[in-house]
């Protein structure tokens, strides 16, 4: 086969089981998001470069290796999401929806990384995203950890996930922590990777969230941020806590789970497995206060998360295939005709069919009985002619002569 017809390094083409999977965790997604009155919102998939590059920070792997950019024919910056938030801080200022505030908003799609494939991760993947945008109630922050622990409940999946939170603190707490992370890492700068030195000047709090192993080994020893909260911060997490027991949420806190961005404050939490190897979350997110105004616009508190849509597939049950209720066996043109004319009418009355039109009979009846059909209506020039079909009981192998008027009572009333 021709390399221009492969698919690109990093993509799939989703089918059959996987499709099911998948299809599984986005309507389970749908359904909690409607119990928690979450409004559904769709969104460009790709947005101006800038919008990016201020919000994820220059410095960021994301930003610096992984978006997908260039200038369209109008010599416009474009970069397709590697993520759903700063596009929905963008549409909250641009569409007005600050008279909407709290606002609950929900959505799913894909995103676009160029980062190396690993088991259940990929160039163009998928996700799950829940924010609420206009209050600092920590009870945002405990809504939106109920909604994912109930929708991994949805799925099945929920024994096998732990939910992990932590602190980022306040505007007060953050600036004594990162003095204090910076004079850390400023003694261990010769220990530090290329783009960890990079970013002792420019952020330091992003060393926090280096892949490189040497760092990871330096940021086990960094100061922590609970010697730094202010009663204010400290409160704020007490009461998330509170709101996690109240609702039944386990938890484990994890002071090393950190957000490196500036923006972030507060909670910030992943639900994680070890069932998908080193890369073990499957939900994380966090409050983020400061991204709005990182944007341009006022002050707006704001707490979301995001899932990944192929990596939760991967942890579910296989769903049941899709079954249908009656499968039609047409013999002969004029049968054909008129099978499509029956299925039209069977699947306007709810009742879900397919048609077998090729093979001789027994290649036909063979394919029905495998599409799991409760029924086949078999139809052919003597059944044509008495205005009837063949209705066929495909696991008690009964059959009858029904008259095609009287198909629809006769396959709801079996």
């Amino acid at each position: 086969m021709s390399k221009s017809l492969q698919r690109i390094r990093g993509t799939q083409d989703i089918w059959g089981e996987p499709a099911d999977r998948f299809q599984t965790v986005v309507e389970a997604f749908d359904r909690v998001r409607r119990l928690y009155a979450f409004q559904r919102i769709e969104l460009p998939v790709f947005e101006a470069t800038s919008i990016f590059a201020r919000s994820i920070g220059e410095t960021s792997d994301i930003v610096s290796k992984e978006m997908y950019s260039f200038e369209d024919r109008g010599g416009d910056g474009i970069t397709l999401r590697p993520e759903f938030t700063a596009g929905i801080a963008r549409a909250y200022l641009s569409e007005g929806w600050q008279q909407l505030a709290p606002l609950k908003i929900a959505t799913h799609g894909p995103v676009f990384r160029y980062e190396r494939p690993q088991k259940g991760r990929y160039r163009q993947f998928h996700q799950l995203d829940a924010e609420i945008i206009g209050t600092d109630s920590p009870s945002a922050d405990v809504e939106l950890l109920v909604l994912a622990d109930q929708l991994l409940r949805m799925l099945g999946i929920d024994h096998g996930v732990t939910l992990e939170i932590n602190t980022l603190g306040d505007d007060v707490s953050r600036a004594g922590w990162r003095d204090a992370v910076s004079a850390y890492f400023a003694a261990h700068s010769e220990s530090l990777s290329a783009d960890s030195k990079l970013r002792l000047d420019k952020n330091v709090l992003r060393i926090l969230d280096s892949k490189d192993e040497g760092d990871r080994a330096l940021v086990r020893d960094a100061p922590h941020v609970d010697a730094y909260l202010s009663a204010e911060a400290r409160s704020f997490y007490e009461k998330v806590k509170a709101g996690l027991r109240a609702a039944g949420i386990a938890f484990v806190e994890n002071p090393r789970l950190v957000r490196g961005l500036d923006y972030y404050s507060h909670t910030a939490f992943e639900f994680v497995t070890d069932r998908l190897g080193a890369q073990g979350a499957v939900i994380a997110g966090g409050r983020y206060d400061g991204l709005i105004p990182t944007l341009g616009g006022p002050a707006t508190p704001a707490v979301g998360w995001a899932a990944g849509i192929e990596r939760l597939g991967m942890l579910i049950d296989a769903p049941a295939p899709p079954r249908i209720d009656v499968a039609l066996v047409p013999l002969g043109e004029k049968a054909e005709t008129e099978a499509l004319a029956i299925a039209a009418t069977l699947r306007r009355a709810g009742i879900a069919c397919d048609m077998a039109y090729r093979g001789n009979m027994k290649k036909r009846m063979q394919k029905a009985s495998a599409s799991g059909a409760r029924f086949a209506i078999i139809l052919g020039d003597e059944e044509l002619a008495r205005g009837q079909a063949a209705l066929k009981d495909l696991a008690s192998g009964s059959q009858s002569d029904i008259a095609i008027a009287d198909l629809v009572d006769a396959v709801r009333g079996s």
